[in-house]
């Protein structure tokens, strides 16, 4: 087992997107290296109310649009709850509002392994911060 599969395994990930394919290579991805993946859910309400009934959730990935809506406040929530987050989008960095543009960032189109590999490096940072 490598350092990446010990980083998220067991970890409870939260993935927001809603474009199918995209969330199954998502979830895929983070499966092969261990994480229970919470989700996935297409729309920001969803996104809240999983939040609202998990009892614990370590990460999450983040579709910045999701049918037309703006993901920031699920982005919120989670920065309350000091919940790292990536952001997983098509939109260029300009296009992201000033307070989100320090997120990590993953450009669609992405490898979904390399995806779930930062989130582990994003969780070690969060750690660090504490």
């Amino acid at each position: 087992m490598d350092g990446g599969e010990k980083g998220l395994l067991g970890k409870r990930v939260l993935v927001v997107e809603d474009e199918y394919y995209i969330a199954k290579d998502i979830t895929d991805a983070l499966e092969k290296l261990g994480a229970r993946v919470i989700g996935p859910v297409g729309t920001k309400e969803e996104a809240m109310e999983r939040l609202r009934e998990t009892e614990v959730v370590d990460l999450a990935v983040l579709d910045i649009n999701l049918h037309g809506e703006a993901i920031y406040s699920v982005a919120d929530e989670l920065s309350r709850r000091a919940i790292p987050y990536v952001f997983a989008t098509g939109y260029d960095p300009t296009a992201i509002p000033e307070a989100y543009r320090d997120r990590p960032r993953w450009q669609k189109p992405f490898d979904p392994d390399e995806l779930a590999g930062e989130l582990v490096e994003s969780m070690a940072a969060s750690k660090e911060g504490s």
